[in-house]
């Protein structure tokens, strides 16, 4: 049941109760976690947060805290599945979700009593009508049944001649029956065929802070955060980025507004959040300029800074700028002043006669005191480093505390320490795109294209984590469209698998969808997957909240391939 007012249904109802937090591991949903904590921590709600990695974890979480939680908010799982089939919940137990994945469940949509959905009616839904996917059986028995218990009630040397309208009604009703069922299972077809997201759950907590009124600059950053996730993470159309933009910069200048008083913005731990217009260059404030363009997948992609012709123009394009190779590759602190003053300015202006027409993008950045800075974007890559980091065996709720810190803005060496990951991993990114694209690991297989990360690929434990593996699937695709001549290529979608776990053999899969500017981002790789592993029984994990990433056995991964060809042809 869709709740209609968060602050009456949800949030009363949960302030004088203790509340399990179940947390999925995305950045957006750890923003989402941080509103809602504080919001607890101002009405002295006690919780318990359990951070959950996929399906089997929520059931775990579930069986070890349903004896004593009665209620549990969900964020960023539960909403895609029929969350009371998987969980098998007592009666009085009570779900909130808050949850991006789409389409949502149709049985959690028409559950009034357990299931509560913290989702915005106004993102796109489709939900089905309930009389179109579901019907009482008494009006399926009923029509008949008074018939036949009075023929039986009869002596049997009486009984009337049969009654052949009655056969009739039956047969009707049986044909009525199972052209409703074909319809119905069309209906749903049509409705669970694409995976894709909505507004994201930070920004739904961040609201119900407003209304209220608890919600606090730290709050608006860390909404910020969680929507910059989804731009990050290609997880939403430009459009859709660009409206919950324009709603957080209404909410951004009247919190600058109500702190205008010169006291608070002289103090030197003050924290002020500015709408930028700033260029799609990752973490270049925090690195050199050069390896910032060099590692950056758009600048990278569109001067294909694989070939030596791409190094070339790179070297062009610095000179155009008028900025001495000895600047660009110096931290970007340490630039001269003279230079950085106006450098988006002269990026913009050269980016335009390489046909980088986009090179700026609308963001938010925020000053802690004087001296640290830091944009949404580079705040996403820190806390996805730290959130999938393979450094140290840590366990995952480990890692996921430690992500959770860095969006405090009292552990600024943690956020330093995630920037530093978040480095190492975009250079992995670029030269592992670099080595597919050069040596053809690519390969078209019809209706995808189709590339495997080999055993033994250099940084290839990072590419075991989804969000990694799905950021490389995404740089590689768009590196691939630019670099293809063929034409039909260019609209493929793309499947990758790297090994997961090679002591047990298992790759994990990853498929995503087309690459285009005016791409809904809506992704057919779940349906399909099940479907393939179904009808070649290849031993498959679907245990991710995106329906789009599996593990599958590695001896099984022919045979699926081979499935998912002809399902797709």
């Amino acid at each position: 049941m869709f709740i209609t007012d968060i602050r009456k249904e949800f949030y009363e109802v949960v302030a004088n109760q203790r509340v399990a937090l179940l947390v999925a591991s995305d950045i957006d949903a750890l923003c989402a976690c941080k509103i809602l904590q504080g919001l607890f921590h101002c009405d002295q709600v006690q919780y318990t947060l359990v951070p959950v990695t996929g399906w089997q974890d929520l059931s775990t979480a579930f069986l070890e805290h349903k004896e004593q939680f009665r209620y549990f908010v969900l964020i960023n799982c539960g909403a895609n599945v029929d969350l009371l089939e998987t969980l098998q919940p007592d009666d009085d137990s009570v779900f909130f979700i808050c949850d991006t994945h789409r389409p949502v469940d149709v049985v959690n949509v028409y559950n009034d009593s357990q299931i509560k959905l913290l989702i915005k009616q106004d993102d796109d839904l489709g939900v089905p009508p309930y009389d179109d996917i579901f019907r009482d059986e008494d009006d399926e028995e009923g029509g008949d049944s008074g018939n036949e218990s009075a023929e039986g009630s009869e002596p049997s040397g009486k009984r009337r001649r049969f009654d052949e309208g009655a056969v009739e009604r039956r047969i009707d009703r049986q044909r009525a029956k199972r052209e409703w069922e074909a319809r119905r299972r069309e209906i749903l077809f049509d409705y669970e065929q694409y995976e894709y997201h909505g507004t994201s759950a930070a920004l739904m907590f961040f609201e119900l802070a407003w209304v209220l009124t608890k919600d606090t600059k730290d709050m608006l950053w860390w909404a910020v955060i969680g929507l910059t996730d989804q731009w990050v993470h290609d997880k939403i159309t430009h459009m859709k980025y660009v409206t919950d933009i324009a709603t957080m910069q209404r909410h951004v200048s009247r919190h600058n507004h109500r702190n205008e008083d010169e006291e608070n913005s002289l103090s030197i731990d003050c924290m002020r959040i500015s709408f930028e217009y700033d260029l799609r260059l990752a973490l270049y404030q925090h690195w050199s300029l050069y390896e910032s363009i060099c590692n950056s997948c758009y600048t990278s992609c569109n001067f294909k800074l694989w070939t030596l012709n791409g190094q070339k123009k790179l070297q062009e394009f610095l000179a155009e700028m008028g900025l001495p190779l000895k600047q660009v590759r110096q931290k970007f602190n340490s630039m001269d002043m003279s230079i950085k003053g106006n450098l988006r300015d002269v990026i913009e202006e050269s980016s335009n006669k390489y046909g980088m027409k986009d090179i700026r993008i609308q963001t938010f950045g925020v000053h802690f005191g004087f001296k640290n800075r830091f944009l949404a974007s580079d705040m996403v890559h820190a806390t996805a480093a730290l959130l999938e980091s393979t450094e140290k065996d840590e366990s995952a709720s480990d890692n996921f505390i430690k992500a959770l810190d860095s969006l405090s803005r009292s552990n600024l060496d943690r956020l330093h320490s995630g920037i530093d990951l978040a480095k190492k991993k975009l250079m992995a990114i670029q030269q592992t795109v670099a080595s597919c694209i050069c040596t053809n690991l690519i390969v078209s297989q019809g209706p995808f294209l189709y590339c495997y990360l080999m055993e033994g690929t250099p940084d290839v434990k990072l590419f075991s984590k989804p969000m990694a593996l799905t950021l490389l699937c995404k740089y590689l695709l768009k590196a691939f469209v630019h670099s293809t001549r063929n034409k039909r290529c260019k609209l493929l979608p793309l499947i990758m698998a790297a090994p997961k776990d090679v002591e047990k053999g298992s790759v994990i899969v990853v498929g995503i969808p087309p690459e285009s500017e005016t791409s809904d981002k809506k992704n057919f790789f779940g349906r399909a997957f099940e479907k393939a592993a179904e009808s070649t029984s290849s031993r498959t994990l679907h245990d991710n909240f995106d329906t789009s990433i599996i593990e599958l056995k590695t001896e099984d991964r022919s045979k699926f391939l081979d499935a998912l060809i002809t399902l797709l042809s």
